[in-house]
């Protein structure tokens, strides 16, 4: 089951890099009419498996100064989901101290994992899913205090027991509506179809608001995107990620904010604690190939 996992999640990342994009999903008359009726919505933005503990050009931080100053919206707030032990993330002096900033400036520190390696948790026995919750929620609480309430499983992987381990930390699951498929690349290091690649997810999360599947908080529907802010290509065009983001609301006539992106840390958290998996039965939608993928290796 193990190898089959790693090889189903290999396949996905090759899919999901292949640049195998269908079209959006046409927005109808009757689609149109149901959106008039919803909340607009405001992107909440979130980054996985950083921070970066490089010492030149480190995207991480570079991230964290694009969204502080911007010409869409200065001042967002976002997600941060840490490996906190990995040598090459917060492990290091440098990773600790980006985490530093990242709380500085007001963005939520939430848990990977703190493991040595990005490794998915369904593969670690009982001892060592409790160890590595264990060392995870202090290596973040020994930066703001508090244990994260925010979990986001390696690969978006989990099962009951790793759910389970997770609602006894007090950490809750929060996955993804949009992904710039950007997880850290080696070698070639691009997005070249990253346009098409947000307009098509975007039209697919569009028929659920539609439908009123996705919840309204403080006035707004929450969509969750992610990122990588160890990429290096995502750091130097993250600005240009935000304009697409809002075109990729126009192009599929959705209603956003008058603040499209969060810029208040309390409501940041409001927001992602009403997007989270309450119930490790929930069908949940996970864009690209993955529900595919986890299907085939079934919770």
């Amino acid at each position: 089951m193990k190898s089959f996992a790693y090889a189903s999640a290999l396949l996905a990342l090759a899919l999901s890099l292949s640049g195998c994009i269908g079209a959006p999903i046409a927005l109808t008359p009757q689609t149109e009419q149901r959106l008039q009726t919803q909340a607009p919505i405001r992107f909440l933005l979130t980054f996985d498996d950083g921070p970066s503990a490089s010492g030149y050009n480190n995207p991480s931080r570079s991230v964290i100064a694009d969204l502080a100053q911007n010409p869409v919206l200065p001042g967002i707030k976002a997600v941060f989901f840490l490996q906190t032990e990995a040598a090459r993330s917060g492990g290091s002096a440098r990773g600790r101290k980006t985490m530093q900033r990242e709380y500085a400036a007001g963005h939520i520190l939430a848990f990977h994992t703190a493991t040595g390696f990005h490794t998915n948790h369904r593969w670690l026995n009982d001892a060592e899913l409790e160890s590595t919750l264990s060392q995870g929620a202090a290596d973040i609480a020994a930066i703001t205090g508090a244990p994260p309430v925010l979990v986001r499983p390696p690969f978006w992987n989990y099962d009951r027991r790793t759910f389970a381990a997770y609602q006894r930390h007090g950490m809750h699951v929060l996955l993804t509506d949009l992904s710039a498929n950007d997880g850290k690349i080696w070698g070639f290091n691009g997005s070249p179809r990253r346009r098409a690649n947000l307009y098509r997810q975007l039209s697919v999360v569009r028929e659920r608001i539609a439908l009123g599947e996705l919840p309204t908080v403080d006035g707004v529907i929450p969509v969750v995107v992610t990122f990588h802010d160890i990429n290096r290509y995502t750091a130097r065009h993250m600005q240009e990620y935000l304009q697409i983001l809002l075109d990729s609301a126009r192009i599929n006539g959705m209603k956003t904010a008058a603040e499209p992106f969060y810029t208040d840390t309390a409501q940041l958290q409001r927001a992602a604690l009403a997007r989270t998996v309450k119930e490790v039965s929930e069908e949940v939608h996970l864009p690209g190939v993955w529900n595919w993928v986890w299907d085939a290796d079934s919770h």
